[in-house]
């Protein structure tokens, strides 16, 4: 994984947490497992060895993963956006063109992405065609149901 990925500071220390956790707690239970799997007699048979062992194989795939992802993340501080263009970390509120509808988003790394609270990433179709829009300004967003038209109504922190 080479993207940069984008995070609050919140969503990085949940990051942190979470590998912190998977290394303390998660990799010596597995660790744990095998151990007690393996005392139970012959490998060659034993089923519950060999799922410990996939396990913990996952688990080391898990860790790897969140390591990169935190290797490649950058903080976005969110004293130092521009309100005048939207840009990750900003909420803005849009008008759908066709419905009438308004709705408000906040734009947001991958990784904190959460569609009931409002979060979208900025890798969505819809993020990505809001970037770098100002206020008043129409965004065009090639859906898979066609092409929606958003009117951007307000951009805020």
């Amino acid at each position: 994984m080479s993207d940069t990925m984008y995070v609050s500071k919140e969503a990085f220390e949940k990051m942190r947490q979470e590998l912190q956790h998977m290394k303390s707690v998660e990799r010596p239970a597995a660790s744990r497992a095998i151990a007690e799997a393996r005392e139970k007699g012959d490998l060659k048979e034993n089923a519950e060895y060999d799922s410990a062992k996939e396990a913990q194989g996952i688990l080391e795939a898990k860790i790897a993963l969140l390591e990169g992802q935190i290797a490649n993340s950058r903080i976005v501080d969110a004293s130092e956006i521009d309100t005048s263009k939207v840009s990750i970390l900003t909420k803005v509120t849009i008008t759908n063109v066709a419905s009438k509808k308004t709705v408000t988003y906040q734009i947001v790394g991958e990784k904190e992405a959460d569609l009931k609270a409002n979060k979208i990433s900025v890798s969505s179709p819809i993020g990505q065609g809001l970037l770098g829009k100002q206020k008043g300004e129409v965004a065009e967003v090639k859906a898979p149901t066609g092409i929606l038209k958003f009117k951007i109504e307000e951009i805020a922190i």
